[in-house]
């Protein structure tokens, strides 16, 4: 399963994706890792969590090296439940033409290893080229920021 969750900035995504991955790490037997463009939130999740920071892998610069990265995580850890990718499109060169190729293959990742994925995505969903209907929309709530 992938989730979206979806908004300009400012409205409260982040905020949302810690709090659903601090209570997922809390009440589940597998592991949670959350992929993050720096450190800044890494006091902000509970210590069970796998922080990723993309700044520390440069390297990956599109699409198909941040999925073979994807891989790379799943393939050391056969435990993970959920991912969590908070503002896909500040990472490896990810831009909204992208992002439409880029679920269907977090789908077909997440069925193959039974993995949620949650994605937040710093934009509206029509700006994206690409049909998302097969996806879970979640919008924050207002005022949570």
């Amino acid at each position: 399963m992938v989730n979206l969750i979806v908004g300009h900035k400012g409205t409260g995504k982040t905020k949302l994706m810690i709090d659903q991955a601090n209570d997922r790490a809390a009440k589940s037997d597998g592991h949670v890792v959350f992929i993050n463009k720096n450190h800044r939130l890494m006091y902000d999740l509970v210590h069970d969590i796998r922080v990723v920071c993309m700044e520390d892998y440069e390297e990956i610069t599109n699409s198909d090296e941040y999925v073979g990265f994807l891989y790379g995580i799943i393939s050391s850890d056969h435990d993970i439940e959920a991912i969590f990718i908070d503002s896909i499109l500040k990472h490896a060169d990810v831009s909204t033409e992208d992002i439409p190729e880029f679920l269907a293959r977090l789908k077909v990742i997440s069925e193959q290893h039974d993995i949620q994925f949650i994605v937040s995505l710093s934009a509206d969903i029509e700006d994206f080229s690409g049909d998302v209907s097969d996806f879970t929309i979640i919008q924050p709530p207002s005022g949570s920021c």
